[in-house]
């Protein structure tokens, strides 16, 4: 009983000592303030790639694909590619990892490996970046053939 009558005590003392006479509640100058605040702008960066798929024909498994897709920020901002992630681990995208400025041009490289796979193949890459929109799908697609098909 005593514990619990020192921590209200306590407690008490606490909160009004915290109470300087302001009723009105928080300050907002921290938001209104343009240094401490992100103002909004109607710039933005934008990315367009020559084409969002590849089609690599028919391969003999085991082959490994490159291919190229090439982009240029169409945007006012420079723009920045934060990740490429692949459907399938045999398939790897490389990018940029330096701000592409406006109106200059990049390439994501694509590396597709075909062992162990058969048939028709649809692989995806999705490009994420501060570009709007934020998401773009890249896509290699084709056929790989057994040696004893080939």
């Amino acid at each position: 009983m005593k514990h619990i009558f020192l921590a209200l005590f306590f407690a008490s003392l606490i909160l009004t000592a915290c109470d300087d006479g302001k009723k009105d509640g928080l300050s907002t100058d921290l938001v209104n303030n343009p240094k401490s605040a992100s103002q909004p702008s109607d710039k933005e960066a934008g990315i367009t790639f020559d084409k969002t798929e590849y089609d690599f024909g028919t391969i003999l498994q085991g082959e490994v694909v490159t291919y190229s897709f090439h982009f240029t920020n169409t945007g006012e901002l420079p723009l920045l590619i934060s990740s490429v992630n692949s459907s399938c681990g045999c398939t790897v995208g490389d990018y940029p990892r330096l701000p592409i400025e406006p109106g200059k041009s990049g390439a994501i490289k694509v590396t597709y490996n075909s062992s162990g796979h058969h048939g028709f193949q649809s692989r995806t890459l999705t490009v994420m970046s501060n570009a709007i929109p934020s998401k773009t799908v890249l896509r290699i697609k084709g056929k790989v053939q057994t040696p004893d098909q080939y």
